[in-house]
């Protein structure tokens, strides 16, 4: 599948010097001239920007061109930062689709599949030629005074106010914000290296805030609110498997027909900018899916020598309401509709730095149906074709970005799975079940555990009379030995849930009670020694986490 290339503003890597003016007197023989100020240049293709890690553990930076032409030697990316890193998988996942030509709708999916399996064959990785011929097609350069890399030049005209480079990097305190757990102030903004821009420009894209940003006046029409990028507050899941090469290969999701029937471009591929107030492009498989829905504008300053960005433009992109997509990396959970005829609502899982990896296993695993409360990411819909050898080592890569739908960021995070694609519900239906039936098991008394250890508190710090009623209420704020009682219980449960997979005959809901239990007594052995109703509340909190659901309580 070919696309247009943009030949405009093209130009070799290196640094493009501005013509010279007509001789004068200070360019005569013997007689000093000041050297011509050359432009800018940091082409990401070529300069070493992409962290990756080897099968012998040492790592090494490379530009975009060389990760894909040695992605057969490459473990896997080494980014330091996982919201970057997940941009970075959707990239290089659209560059390996057209390279490969695994972005052909036209192909049949016995064909696809087939041309999938002959590449994984290959132990040479990608073509060459063609990854050569395809970076060549294109502008990826960072400063590049037409096409910048990601970015929208007519910022600096459009845009009254830069950003900052606070306000582009993650972590960095801005504006009127304290710094807390970093010393940046925009009295002195600290420019950044152009690798680590790279990596918040693409953190930016994808997971960027919503709410007020720079002003943006395009036509008279002037704005200062954003919206919030495609993968904010997500979690991915990426195949993994022995090399970047599978990995890629491995996560290019599959054409199913839903997609829409116009041209399919990246965003460095569009032959023109696009149109802030125009109606958005419509969603494409697979570039715009995975590159070409982010809702930011953004406009790098660099310092005179090139090396580092010393302030940004950050704005808005388009105001116009986002398009429906499915993102092929994302777990959906499905919402049941208001109305019998409405369709259900996928509604993508958010991350959660609490919660680990292991409590969405089931989720990966078990292929879904009509009733499912879930669905797994897309991408995982044709692992099952893949070669047998390379199944059997494939693992899941996640990158999770806790944050709120808004503005505020929590912390971002990464895991690794086993290799659980044995254990897919296509391959082990009872090891799936089992699995499912372990992780519901967990949550039904982590739960538990959070309520009466609540209901617990409430009952030592204000004991009930004979005049009054216990509340029912749900606490708005959470206590103590609650929060206590779930960071103590859930990774004794981690332990207990893969011993559980293991032995089937197990009852699970008593080995996660003895969990919860544990936990509880541990928490409040202090409290017990110093309120007198606190053993009481307890013993009967205890007592109702091995409960079985539907038995009531006894009256006294």
């Amino acid at each position: 599948m070919t696309h247009p290339c943009s030949p405009a503003g093209r130009h070799p890597p290196g640094t493009r010097t501005i013509p010279q003016h007509p001789p004068n007197f200070l360019s005569l023989p013997g007689i000093w001239s000041p050297p011509v100020p050359a432009r800018p240049e940091y082409a990401i293709d070529r300069q070493p920007c992409v962290p990756v890690r080897f099968p012998d553990g040492h790592q090494e930076i490379l530009g975009l061109r060389d990760v894909v032409l040695r992605a057969h030697e490459i473990e896997d990316l080494a980014l330091p930062l996982p919201p970057a890193a997940s941009g970075v998988l959707r990239t290089l996942t659209a560059v390996a689709a057209r390279v490969t030509g695994l972005d052909d709708p036209e192909m049949t999916a016995g064909e696809w599949t087939a041309h999938r399996r002959a590449l994984l064959q290959n132990p040479q990785g990608f073509d060459s030629r063609r990854v050569h011929d395809y970076f060549d097609s294109y502008i990826w350069d960072l400063f590049h005074p037409e096409r910048p890399f990601l970015q929208d030049p007519r910022l600096a005209v459009q845009c009254q106010r830069r950003a900052g480079t606070n306000a582009l990097v993650f972590g960095r305190p801005a504006g009127n914000n304290l710094a807390w757990l970093s010393a940046h102030s925009d009295m002195n903004p600290v420019p950044v290296p152009c690798a680590q821009a790279l990596w918040h420009l693409m953190a930016q894209h994808f997971y960027g805030a919503a709410g007020t940003c720079s002003k943006r006046t395009v036509d008279g029409h002037s704005s200062i609110m954003g919206k919030a990028g495609p993968l904010r507050s997500t979690v991915s899941f990426h195949p993994l498997g022995r090399t970047l090469y599978e990995s890629l290969l491995a996560g290019v999701p599959k054409f199913n027909g839903d997609w829409h029937d116009a041209e399919d471009l990246c965003p460095w591929e569009e032959p023109e900018l696009p149109d802030p107030l125009g109606p958005l492009p419509p969603v494409t498989w697979p570039g715009r899916l995975l590159t070409g829905r982010s809702r930011h504008a953004i406009l790098l300053v660099p310092t005179p020598d090139g090396q580092a960005v010393a302030d940004a433009y950050l704005t808005w992109a388009s105001q116009q309401p986002k398009l429906p997509a499915t993102d092929p990396f994302l777990i959906h959970d499905i919402a049941a509709p208001k109305e019998k005829t409405a369709p259900r609502r996928l509604i993508p899982r958010r991350a959660d730095a609490d919660r680990a990896v292991w409590r969405d296993l089931d989720a990966l695993l078990l292929a879904g149906d009509e009733s499912a409360a879930c669905m797994r990411p897309a991408a995982f819909h044709t692992l099952n074709d893949l070669p047998p050898d390379l199944r059997a080592t494939l693992r899941v890569r996640v990158h999770g970005f806790d944050q709120d739908r808004e503005t505020s960021n929590r912390t971002w995070y990464t895991a690794l799975t086993p290799p659980i694609w044995p254990w897919a519900q296509e391959h082990d239906a009872a090891k799936a079940q089992r699995i499912a039936q372990c992780r519901a098991a967990a949550e039904e008394i982590g739960t538990l555990l959070a309520a009466k250890a609540a209901e617990a508190w409430r009952e030592t710090i204000t004991p009930p009379t004979t005049t009054t009623r216990p509340s029912r209420k749900t606490p708005k704020r959470l206590c103590s030995w609650t929060l206590q009682a779930s960071a103590a219980y859930w990774p004794r449960a981690e332990t207990t849930f893969w011993r559980l997979i293991e032995e089937p005959d197990v009852p699970a809901r008593r080995a996660f009670a003895n969990d919860a239990a544990a936990a509880l007594r541990e928490v409040t052995r202090p409290a017990i020694v110093q309120f007198r109703q606190a053993a009481p509340a307890v013993t009967r909190a205890v007592a109702a986490l091995f409960r079985e659901p539907g038995r009531r309580r006894r009256a006294a």
